[in-house]
């Protein structure tokens, strides 16, 4: 069995306020919203059409706990009638690399993950 303790130093701590963060700009809706905006600029109804499973109400609310946290921002377009569009943030666009880091992790290693299911199913 592989030895799965780690000196002091190395240990991952997550505090309660990176928690929250991680919970609120990590989540399921989130990270299709951000994927969306770093394309770019959507208006709410756009969104709504670009992520079909996402509900009206999770979306307001996503986008509502994105823009609180500085990653996304509202911007109010001067048009008859008045438009209301989304961007990503300077901060938000900071998130891309970690998220894409992540995201290579899991595909190099989903074939050994899906292996481990299987066994545990089993």
């Amino acid at each position: 069995m592989t030895d799965t303790t780690s000196p002091t130093t190395d240990r991952f701590e997550i505090d309660a306020p990176q928690r929250e963060l991680l919970d609120q700009v990590l989540d399921k809706w989130s990270l299709q919203v951000l994927n969306e905006l770093c394309e770019r600029p959507c208006r709410f109804s756009e969104l709504r059409r670009l992520i079909p499973a996402v509900t009206q109400k999770s979306l307001t609310a996503t986008l509502r706990r994105l823009e609180r946290n500085g990653v996304v921002e509202r911007a109010v377009m001067s048009t008859r009638p008045v438009a209301i569009e989304y961007r990503i943030t300077p901060l938000g666009k900071t998130l891309r690399p970690p998220v894409d880091a992540i995201l290579a992790w899991a595909r190099e290693h989903l074939p050994a993950i899906e292996e481990a299911r299987h066994r545990f199913d089993d």
